[in-house]
């Protein structure tokens, strides 16, 4: 069994450099969440000697919620906002040597376009327009997963380590006390059931199809940096390899 492990890294948690020595994929913030040029920048370079494949976190321009405030907007208006992040940040990867390996959404435009085909749409055309080769990250099962192989676009379908699910698949809602999972070992546990079973456990007690190829964890949760150690401690355990999902 095999998996690769992404984090959202270049959002100001300050201990980016430490995760990137336990993860394989970094997903580096494009400055309408977090970040600006500089942090992007040193993100890149930081996984660079590490080996870690890079890509873009694009959002909805909106910092001051950190991303997370879902936003109605016209289809052509996300492909501009989309693109425009793509644009930037791969123009920024290729000066520095490196490429744009894989895009996921960020936040509240991850969540809406799992479930909205239009958004899903907007976003896969911005990534054919800007790099048709990059992998997308997207919820296993989602309308943006879908989107993505209508488009052509190779997908990683993925799974959170740190996030609990609805009866539906879906992730549950920040807002609630029961949407993240803190011990790793449970989070661990969880992965090998998803890779030996293709099913995962929900709040309800009942089991889901998913599948993944990457799994997430948050970089800007507190303790992020333990909870990954020991959750590759664990998934070594299990006889799980970790490695980049890359593209061709």
């Amino acid at each position: 069994m095999r998996i690769d492990i992404n984090a959202d890294l270049g959002e100001g948690a300050g201990f980016d450099a430490e995760l990137l020595e336990l993860v394989s994929s970094a997903n580096i913030a494009t400055g309408f969440h977090a970040g600006e040029p500089k942090s992007v920048a040193f993100a890149i370079r930081e996984a660079q000697q590490r080996g870690v494949a890079v890509g873009a976190h694009p959002s909805f321009a909106d910092r001051e919620n950190f991303g997370r405030r879902e936003m109605v907007l016209p289809p052509g208006e996300i492909f501009a906002v989309v693109t425009y992040q793509l644009g930037a940040f791969r123009a920024l990867a290729e000066a520095m040597g490196a490429r744009m390996n894989h895009v996921k959404p960020h936040g509240a435009l991850y969540n809406m376009a799992a479930r909205d085909a239009e958004i899903a749409e907007a976003i896969v055309h911005a990534m054919l327009a800007v790099d048709a080769a990059a992998v997308l990250f997207a919820l296993s099962g989602s309308a943006l997963e879908a989107a993505g192989r209508a488009g052509g676009i190779a997908v990683a379908r993925e799974v959170f380590a740190d996030r609990n699910y609805m009866p539906d698949g879906s992730l549950v809602p920040r807002d609630r006390a029961d949407a993240l999972l803190h011990d790793p070992a449970e989070a661990a546990e969880r992965v090998v059931e998803i890779l030996r079973s293709g099913k995962v456990t929900t709040i309800d007690g009942s089991r889901v199809a998913v599948a993944a190829e990457t799994v997430c964890v948050h970089g800007d949760t507190p303790g992020a940096v333990e909870f990954v150690r020991q959750l590759r401690a664990s998934l070594a355990r299990a006889g799980v390899t970790v490695q980049p999902f890359r593209s061709s």
